[in-house]
């Protein structure tokens, strides 16, 4: 936080001199013609006046507002941990839910449509909640945060109400369940993502993980509730409880979701101009590849034990567990090493050691062991490669514009996950036919190995001094 003193210092030092404190007249001053002094003299008081007026204004009530007088790694920052926690329990747990859905609506409501079909409402939910990632970054630094994630949680829960009454056509789901689910999980997803890092500075790794972490809990308990809720109630009433539950949790939720920095607001609404630092193009490629690969497991794992190895549909099942438990330990556990190794360190082992779980485990053994130890490996390191991303962002670039600048990283996750399971699903259907995973598990795990090379490249471009911490 030194700088961010050292900033507000030399700042309030500007400000004091611009309006009006004592300073010293360099001596050429005097040979100016008295005219050209006054008008310089007009100038200043009508700008000085300016930035006091713009100083003293109050907040509106829908506008960003500052909490700096909070501490950082506070009481006050858990409690934004907390909140966030929730938020990507039910944003994304929703999302890693839909399996069930899928699932049912194959069997009982459209059962004509091919599973391709009905699979592009979780790739909608997903794909566009990356896509909107700039809009929900823009917003939460014009508009309070609290309003931003409030509103992106109505928006979760009427789309799931809403999809409950459209059962005549796939069209809808992918509108209501998808696409308008998918924007209100952005509103949510972003701001709970970024703004727990203004809150922190040693800790803020293990701050991160442990929000990041909600995600993979909600993937636990979420996914077996809806299969009850299904099994019982039927898909409509299984939606419109889950609706309402979004919507109670997350208003709850969101009254602690502040920022404690206030954004000044500049010209550009978006500044591409990040763009031009080579250590972003590495992130931003490192992003690609990394969501390209990610999904591979979660889907093609337990397809893979039961046509491969002869396991039964429960032990399928039972990966994608083991999967999100080991991806939350995952989480939380990188945030506890981070601090002591370094923030892109522990980025880049986490990328190498995934991508051999699938090239190592996977690839070349069918044994129930290995399937179970690719699982816990594959989890606990992915879980990693997901939580680190916002704190090496907010390490390298502040966390002034960090729901920004997320904002657009997460364009390269939706462009990963629009190439990365839809072109496995055809490897797997066009080159293996249906039956050899190699072909999709080679894909997976060579792209999972260059994310890990452009982060390596990261590490690199950062710091290219071996055996540091970074």
């Amino acid at each position: 936080m030194s700088h961010i003193k050292s900033n507000s210092d030399s700042s309030a030092s500007f400000n004091q001199a611009s309006f009006g404190g004592p300073t010293t007249a360099p001596s050429f001053v005097s040979d100016k013609p008295k005219e050209c002094e006054s008008d310089k003299t007009e100038l200043e008081t009508s700008i000085s006046k300016e930035q006091l007026d713009n100083a003293q204004r109050k907040p509106k009530w829908w506008e960003s507002k500052s909490l700096e007088e909070k501490p950082v790694d506070g009481p006050f920052g858990w409690i934004v941990v907390v909140s966030g926690c929730f938020m990507l329990m039910f944003s994304m747990g929703c999302v890693n839910s839909y399996g069930s859905y899928q699932t049912q609506y194959h069997i009982d409501q459209f059962p004509d449509e091919d599973m391709s079909t009905l699979s592009w409402i979780g790739t909608l939910q997903f794909a566009v909640m990356n896509l909107f990632g700039i809009p929900s970054g823009i917003l939460c630094e014009r508009f309070d945060s609290r309003l931003v994630t409030f509103t992106g949680g109505v928006i979760m829960g009427v789309a799931l109400i809403i999809a409950s009454f459209c059962d005549s056509a796939v069209w809808k789901l992918m509108i209501t369940q998808g696409i308008m689910f998918a924007i209100g999980a952005s509103l949510v997803f972003i701001p709970a993502t970024s703004i727990p890092a203004q809150w922190f500075t040693s800790k803020r790794a293990l701050a991160v993980g442990i929000v990041v972490a909600g995600s993979g809990i909600g993937g636990l308990w979420l996914t077996p509730a809806t299969d009850s809720m299904i099994e019982n109630l039927g898909t409509g009433w299984s939606l419109r409880i889950t609706g309402i539950i979004v919507i109670a949790v997350n208003s709850v939720a969101s009254l602690f979701m502040r920022n404690r920095l206030k954004v000044t607001r500049q010209d550009k609404i978006v500044d591409f101009s990040i763009f031009k630092d080579i250590r972003f193009l590495f992130i931003f490629a490192g992003g690609i590849c990394g969501t390209t690969a990610y999904f591979t497991p979660l889907f093609s794992l337990p397809s893979f034990a039961i046509q491969i190895t002869g396991k039964s549909k429960s032990f399928s099942t039972n990966l994608i567990t083991i999967i999100n438990a080991a991806s939350t330990v995952g989480r939380v556990a990188t945030g506890q090493v981070a601090p002591f190794v370094g923030n892109i360190n522990t980025l880049s082992f986490c990328t190498l050691v995934a991508s051999l779980s699938i090239l190592v485990l996977w690839l070349p053994f069918h044994a129930t062991g290995t399937l179970i130890a690719c699982a816990i490996v594959y989890g606990l390191f992915c879980g990693g490669f997901i939580g680190l991303l916002p704190v090496v962002m907010a390490e390298l670039w502040g966390v002034q514009r960090i729901a920004t600048i997320i904002g657009l990283l997460y364009i390269a996750n939706f462009a990963g996950t629009m190439v990365g399971a839809p072109s496995s699903g055809a490897i797997l259907d066009n080159v293996g036919h249906g039956t050899n995973f190699k072909p999709s598990i080679i894909f997976s795990g060579v792209f999972m190995l260059c994310a890990f090379i452009f982060f390596a490249l990261l590490r690199v471009s950062t710091n290219p001094k071996p055996f540091q911490k970074v």
